[in-house]
Order: structure tokens, then C-alpha cells, then sequence
């Protein structure tokens, strides 16, 4: 290139977001142990003992209930994570993501 010469970099416009955010949703049912499911709220979600005890009696009382609301990928490895652990110790705990509404 010659001094007259010129050179255009052109770069893309990037406009960032924050992640979609999913519900943690545990299921209840009549097999999974209470304390498994105390105990997994405190591992995997790093509850208080009085917030997993709180929490587990909403499962049982309603049938279902929202855990932990993280980005998606976070979630998903969540969820991964306490299904196996459920299954190794023969539970049959479901636990569901949906995504986070905004009002």
C-alpha cells in the first residue's frame, strides 16, 4: 500500500443481554425422602437447614415448587446434578426448568 492508499475496518455492532433466566422446579412424589430432598436443597442449592425444611414442606404441600431461578445453563446443570444424585440413591425425584416470566 502506498501512503495515498486507505483501509476501512468496519466491525459489527454487538449488543449484549443478560442470559434467559429458568425456574428450578422440584416435583413431589411419594417415594423421594424428605431428608433426601432437605438434604439436595442444602448440597446443590446452598440453603440454610431451616430454608430446605421450609422449602421441602412447600414440595410436599403443593405438589411442586420453584427452588432456584439461575440462567439457563446454570439450571440445566443444576438439574443434572440432582437427578443423578437422586438416582444413585434409588429415588425417583423429577425436577422440571421453566423459563422465568417478566412481568
Amino acid at each position: 500500500m502506498s501512503s495515498q492508499d486507505t483501509s476501512t475496518i468496519t466491525r459489527p455492532k454487538i449488543e449484549l443481554s443478560e442470559p434467559p433466566l429458568f425456574k428450578i422446579i422440584y416435583l413431589n412424589d411419594n417415594k423421594t425422602s424428605v431428608d433426601f430432598v432437605i438434604e439436595s436443597l442444602i448440597t446443590h442449592f446452598e440453603y440454610t437447614a431451616e430454608t430446605a425444611v421450609t422449602i421441602t414442606e412447600d414440595i410436599h404441600n403443593t405438589g411442586s415448587a420453584v427452588v432456584a431461578i439461575l440462567p439457563y445453563e446454570i439450571a440445566e446443570q443444576k438439574g443434572i446434578e440432582v437427578t443423578l444424585d437422586a438416582r444413585s440413591n434409588n429415588y425417583p425425584l423429577q425436577i422440571k426448568l421453566e423459563p422465568e416470566t417478566v412481568n
